[in-house]
């Protein structure tokens, strides 16, 4: 039992060293995730719909990987409000980025996501 015990220690450990020494996340989104082709899907209820869905499974892939961290429950009109107002603060950003801020609100970290 004890060999068990110091596995998982070991185990945990090369997983919390390996996590800090880490690439960077690869983001798998689309072409252009800039604020302004978000600006541009406005008028485009399939292509913002398409939007919405995938920072929807981003916001689950946070909770997926952070349990303890649980973005609750939220509507997409809050998510597109909260978007809109990250891209007219900062045109230059991408809207993944908005999304990953959103989640850092909601999940009650209030931190930047560590990449």
């Amino acid at each position: 039992m004890r060999k068990s015990v110091q596995l998982i220690v070991l185990l945990w450990a090369s997983l919390t060293v390996g996590s800090a020494l880490a690439t960077p996340v690869k983001l798998l989104g689309f072409d252009d995730m800039s604020c302004t082709a978000w600006k541009a899907s406005k008028g485009d209820t399939e292509q913002r719909g398409i939007y919405l869905t995938w920072m929807r499974g981003v916001l689950t892939g946070h909770n997926y990987a952070q349990p303890s961290q649980q973005v609750s429950s939220i509507s997409s009109g809050t998510i597109e409000m909260f978007v809109n107002t990250y891209c007219s603060t900062n045109p230059k950003a991408e809207f993944s980025e908005a999304v990953f801020r959103l989640s850092d609100q909601f999940s009650g970290r209030n931190q930047p996501i560590k990449k």
